[in-house]
Parts: C-alpha cells; structure tokens; sequence
C-alpha cells in the first residue's frame, strides 16, 4: 500500500512540475544577440511571426533590414560591454544567442566573454531561458576537427562549458554546415554523440532556436538537428 502511495504522489509531483514548468516557458518577449548574423536574422524573422516582441541586440543598426526595424526593438551595444548586456536583458523572458565572428577564423575569446556576460546578467535579472547557436564541430573528438576551424571551435566550447556551468535553463544546439536553402523537415534529437545529419537551413535553425525556448524538454541539454535527407 505504501509503495502505491509513494507512486501516486511520485507521479502526482511530475504532473505539477510539468504544468509549473509549463507556465514558466511561456515567452512574450525575448532579446537575440547577434540579430544581424545570417542565422541571428532568421531567428529574429522566427520570433516576430510567433508574435513575440522582439528585441534585436546589435553592434550595427544599419545591418538590420528595413522591413524588420519597425517590427523589433534596437537595442545597440556590444556583447563584451556588460552594461549594454544588462539592458538588454532587462525585462525578456528568454535570450537566444546567435553570436559569430563574420567568417574570421581566427582565434578569438569574444563568442565565450560575450556569452559569460549574457549568463551574468540573466543571473542579476532573474531571466531563466537561453538557447545559444555552437557547432557541430564540438561532437568530434579534437584531433578531428579540419584545422582552420579548430580556435573558433575552441570557442565555442568555452561557450558551451560556460552555458553547462551556469545554472540556467540552456539549449546548446549543435548545427551541422548551414545552408541558404528553404525551410525542410528536419530531424532533432537530444544529447546525441553525433550530428543527426549533414546541413540545416537558416529559416529552420532560426526557428527552432526561439521555439526551443518554450520546451522544456530541452532544456540543460545539447541539441542536435539536421534535414532529413531524401526518401
């Protein structure tokens, strides 16, 4: 009898702590760092068709599309700036991190630094939710790596150990090549030991890193999503 109980209240507990969360993950509005980044755009794109309000985190506002400024609040800063940071996180619910480098492969801390000051100030503003654009890359062992992208991929795992060790509800989506092509069905899968395939569109990885925001399910967790390849 006991042990009836015992699950009753085990499952009772799960119930609750799924509607909490539930409610919890509900976003109304988010902020993007990196908003004018080929996948960051996508993601701002994303989150206004959802109808979130939107604030793009930008170091350029003249990169920001026409069609989009009068859609998104500008916020003008630099992620390795922590004051500019904090005000942009300041009120959101949730934070999606598209930071990038440009095509510059060269080695570079300022993906992790700027990621430690968004973990900072979403620690100081009680904001719980963050989803955060990596590599692929990181699923293969060092030696693997191709060699011109082994310090951006270093990087990225100081992004990563610092997302893994903040406490927050993180999503560290593991991209594989991204590709310009339109929006496809794709597959995603939670703490994989491999990328489920080869390439991602733009429009699809922008998309899920703001929808991921609102599922728990993947939540403190590595991410990795890929197109389906061709029946």
């Amino acid at each position: 009898m006991y042990y009836v109980q015992l699950q009753c209240v085990t499952v009772i507990h799960e119930k609750l702590r799924n509607i909490f969360q539930n409610l919890l993950s509900k976003m109304k509005k988010i902020v993007i760092f990196g908003s004018t980044g080929m996948t960051g755009l996508c993601a701002v794109e994303a989150a206004v068709k959802k109808d979130l309000t939107v604030r793009a985190f930008v170091r350029d506002p003249k990169k920001l599309p026409e069609n989009l400024k009068d859609k998104v609040e500008v916020i003008t800063g630099n992620v390795l700036e922590p004051d500019s940071v904090s005000e942009a996180i300041e009120g959101v619910d949730g934070v999606v991190i598209c930071l990038g480098t440009n095509n510059v492969l060269d080695p570079t801390s300022d993906m992790s630094e700027g990621t430690k000051n968004i973990i900072e100030a979403m620690r100081a503003k009680n904001v719980r939710v963050v989803s955060a654009c990596l590599s692929a890359f990181l699923f293969y062992e060092p030696s693997k790596v191709p060699p011109r992208f082994v310090d951006i991929n270093n990087d990225h795992e100081r992004m990563y150990q610092a997302l893994r060790d903040s406490g927050l509800d993180y999503i560290a989506v593991y991209p594989p090549h991204i590709t310009s092509e339109p929006s496809a069905e794709y597959m995603v899968e939670i703490n994989p030991k491999t990328s489920p395939g080869r390439t991602i569109s733009k429009w699809d990885l922008g998309s899920f890193l703001v929808e991921a925001l609102s599922e728990p399910k993947y939540y403190k967790a590595i991410i990795g999503l890929a197109q389906k390849p061709p029946a």
